[in-house]
């Protein structure tokens, strides 16, 4: 069948012909509603380069301006207009083109937003980027077919957060850095996190860049009121975009319960740099945070600052296992007596001869080491090796590995002093499900240890912070965060950061902290807000894509 060049629905960067105007409204009007399985895109075959060129240009853009929303330039507004840059690329493309153009924005974005991986070698920030972007463009793919459908701007949010889920699960423990959430640690759309979670606040941001899309886009349909009704149907989709984000302020708030504690925060800093963080002197590290916690004690005791209830040191915070080191327990003990008060301690311990954990350990200034939490979810190649007898075989850098670690089964709830706190190592503060399970075991405040020391000056460090800041908003919970190297910061349970270090410098504090017991809507139904936005998506691929089959038969037909 030969298509009537005259029925070709418009698409951005070109105008149908005079001629052709009301046709091209109406089969645009019929693409909105999807009343039939037609409009699913201009064949590729009907677009121009210069519309191929328009659409590189925007998904680019579109890539480069959600990389802006992120730590360390912080531009959150940048992220809802980058998305509708991206949905202006794909939209009314076939599903093969949507999916490589998927694959082109993502990458301009995960190259510039993954950076910090470079440290660890060139080729595996190639190969990390190269393997995140399929899923964009699995999504994008996905998104050509409901662009068919009516209110399609909630459904392709709807296959953003399942996109992100995805990139969470797989492969190997999956990889939920860079999530659009994530770079809304401050901002309009943060509220949002207290009831859904980080995956309400991707949907919200990616809703709105999409609507925004849609205003532009969507031509109306032709009626007798034509210049009205065009005014009308650009300004809706329009003012709904404005309203997403608008309407979280007036979202209640929990408030303060009147409890608080002082905490003591250290940052040792440590000897090396990149792969070799730790330095070649044994037991710098160790020596480095035991002396900053001293120093704490001593300003205490001039008057300086408050005395602590706890104090907290950072993720690694000794380079040598105080369970078979009589020196480095030795070290931890004196320091900890030194300052009173109960201490929780980073600490890489041998669990027999072969495996380690990456572990959180309650220290008692009378009692000596207690309860104590393991890491959750590792990190692969880097606390282990995944696929083993293969990497090893291709990667000498793989060795760096060692002991592998095994993961923990219990969530970090640790009574610590006076308080319960939820213990959150590193990498885990990406998974909701981690930080969850902590405050419903009880934690409160959050404490995240932290090293990254490998990744210092880069943008892993602030783009962490930025999950902390969105962590408590959404469990209206303090967060607490110790660092080997920084940054080491308190964030308040309404997501703003009270205080926090520089990089690369040894320091302390004591911090006045609330203990915040009530939960929020996202702490109380968990996942479930996400199970029911992929849901919608799943269906709503299923509906354009059955669509699609009934118009292709109608067409054949024909």
């Amino acid at each position: 069948m030969v298509q009537d060049k005259t029925s070709v629905p418009p698409v951005p960067g070109r105008e149908p012909a005079p001629e052709a105007d009301a046709t091209a409204a109406d089969t645009a009007a019929d693409t909105d509603t999807a009343s039939s399985g037609e409009g699913d895109g201009v064949r590729a075959e009907g677009e121009g380069r210069w519309v191929l060129a328009a659409r590189v240009v925007a998904v680019v853009a579109g890539g480069l301006l959600l990389f802006t929303a992120f730590p360390p330039l912080d531009w959150w507004l940048c992220a809802p207009v980058g998305i509708g840059l991206i949905v202006a690329a794909l939209y009314r493309a076939r599903p093969r083109r949507a999916a490589w153009l998927g694959y082109l924005g993502a990458a301009v974005f995960l190259f510039p937003a993954l950076a910090w991986v470079r440290t660890i070698g060139d080729d595996v920030w190639v190969m990390l980027v190269a393997t995140e972007s399929v899923f964009y463009a699995v999504m994008a793919a996905l998104a050509a077919l409901v662009f068919r459908l009516r209110l399609w701007p909630l459904w392709f949010g709807a296959l953003w957060v399942m996109m992100e889920w995805a990139r969470g699960l797989v492969p190997v423990g999956g990889f939920p850095w860079a999530r659009v959430a994530f770079s809304q640690g401050e901002s309009l759309f943060t509220s949002y996190a207290a009831l859904g979670g980080a995956p309400l606040v991707s949907f919200a941001v990616t809703l709105c860049g999409a609507l925004l899309a849609h205003a532009v886009l969507v031509r109306p349909a032709a009626t007798v009121n034509k210049g009205v009704n065009k005014v009308v149907r650009r300004a809706v989709p329009a003012a709904v975009a404005l309203a997403v984000p608008l309407l979280t302020l007036v979202l209640p708030r929990p408030g303060d319960e009147g409890r608080s504690i002082n905490v003591g925060i250290v940052q040792g800093n440590v000897p090396g740099r990149g792969m070799h963080p730790l330095g070649d002197e044994p037991a710098v590290v160790l020596r480095n945070h035991a002396e900053e916690t001293k120093r704490l004690a001593d300003a205490v005791r001039a008057g300086a600052l408050p005395r602590p209830d706890i104090v907290v040191l950072p993720e690694n915070s000794t380079d040598i296992d105080p369970y078979t080191s009589a020196f480095a327990r030795q070290v931890i003990d004196e320091s900890v007596k030194y300052v009173g008060v109960p201490t929780l301690v980073g600490a890489v311990v041998a669990i027999g001869d072969e495996h380690r954990a990456t572990r959180s350990l309650v220290w008692d200034p009378v009692t000596g080491p207690g309860a104590y939490y393991d890491k959750q979810h590792l990190v692969p190649f880097g606390e282990y090796t995944p696929f083993k007898e293969i990497v090893l075989a291709l990667w000498e850098r793989a060795n760096l590995v060692g002991r592998q670690s095994v993961a923990g089964t219990k969530p970090g709830d640790l009574k610590l002093g006076p308080v319960t706190i939820g213990a959150v190592n590193c990498y885990e503060v990406a998974y909701d499900d981690t930080v969850r399970g902590t405050v419903r075991a009880g934690g409160t405040p959050l404490v995240v240890q932290t090293n990254n020391a490998s990744y210092a000056l880069s943008n892993l460090p602030p783009q962490q912070l930025a999950m902390s800041k969105l962590r408590a908003v959404e469990h209206n919970r303090a967060v607490v965060t110790a660092a080997t190297t920084g940054i080491s910061a308190y964030v308040t349970p309404d997501g703003k950061v009270s205080w926090q270090t520089r990089e690369l410098v040894p320091d302390m504090n004591v911090v006045k902290v609330p203990v915040r017991t009530q939960e929020t809507i996202a702490t109380k139904v968990g996942e479930l807000p996400e199970w029911a936005l992929m849901l919608m998506g799943a269906v709503a691929v299923g509906v354009a894509a059955r669509r699609g089959r009934r118009g292709d038969r109608m067409g054949n037909g024909s």
